[in-house]
């Protein structure tokens, strides 16, 4: 988790570094969640699992699954389901176009990041293409060759 200053304000920002990892992510948008009070107390203090989530359009809404928030330690609720599935809160135009990118491209619906934004959390949706395992390590070959130069540069400084 990090936090980053905006506005004088505080924002925690939870990175789904798993799925960064595993697809390229071909277009991001924006949407609002429907949480209970105590899953917004324990997000807030980032008691949240990202890795194993992903988006589902259901009867023309789309939900969050899979996405793990544990209860709130003084949250009274008894029957809680931390893997419960949350609906996303879109526009009908913004679902009629997810439906459309998810049935032409063969992509699926990840959660990039949950943050907080003037007081509300929000998640970042992204349409994901699943990389090769030759993809994944070209990658990180460039981010340690990247890595090896930089500290190059500090070390002749």
């Amino acid at each position: 988790m990090t936090h980053e200053a905006r506005d004088d304000k505080f924002t925690m920002k939870i990175t789904n570094k798993k799925a960064l990892h595993n697809y390229f992510i071909i277009e991001s948008m924006e949407a609002g969640i429907e949480l209970l009070g105590s899953e917004v107390k324990s997000i807030r203090e980032g008691r949240v699992e990202l890795g194993q989530s992903f988006g589902k359009i259901l009867n023309g809404e789309v939900y969050l699954i899979n996405v793990n928030i544990p209860a709130y330690h003084n949250a009274p609720i008894k029957d809680y389901n931390p893997t419960r599935q949350r609906r996303l809160l879109l526009h009908k135009e913004q679902i009629q176009s997810l439906i459309g990118q998810l049935s032409a491209k063969s992509a699926v619906l990840i959660p990039v990041s949950l943050y907080d934004k003037h007081n509300i959390i929000k998640v970042q949706l992204g349409l994901g293409k699943s990389k090769r395992e030759v993809d994944k390590r070209r990658i990180l070959k460039e981010k340690d060759h990247l890595r090896r130069i930089e500290q190059e540069v500090r070390g002749k400084e």
